[in-house]
């Protein structure tokens, strides 16, 4: 499954300098999420990233900061992170629907 399927995105894409720039990562630290396939490249490129995934990248960093964690262990409480938020709108929305 991709990592796109349950998050809204924005369709603009930036560069790879730009996305490193913008997020405050590193180059080896990008290198990582797309090793581990948490981050993707656009389809069709090799260079071009999603303007969304600029949130989830600081989202990560800022979990493996705050509590001196790995990559791999914020990613992880990221993908639950954002399971969770899908659920409480899926929830939401139902209980909306029998109201």
């Amino acid at each position: 499954m991709s990592t796109y399927d349950n998050i809204p995105l924005q369709t603009a894409v930036i560069t790879r300098q730009e996305f490193i720039e913008v997020t405050g990562i590193s180059a080896e630290r990008l290198q990582d999420l797309l090793s581990l396939g948490w981050l993707e490249q656009c389809p069709g490129t090799d260079t071009r990233f999603r303007e969304g995934d600029i949130y989830r990248v600081r989202k990560v960093e800022r979990i493996c900061c705050d509590f001196d964690l790995p990559v791999l262990g914020g990613v992880i409480i990221v993908d639950l992170l954002e399971r969770i938020d899908t659920l409480e709108r899926t929830l939401r929305s139902l209980k909306e629907d029998e109201a």
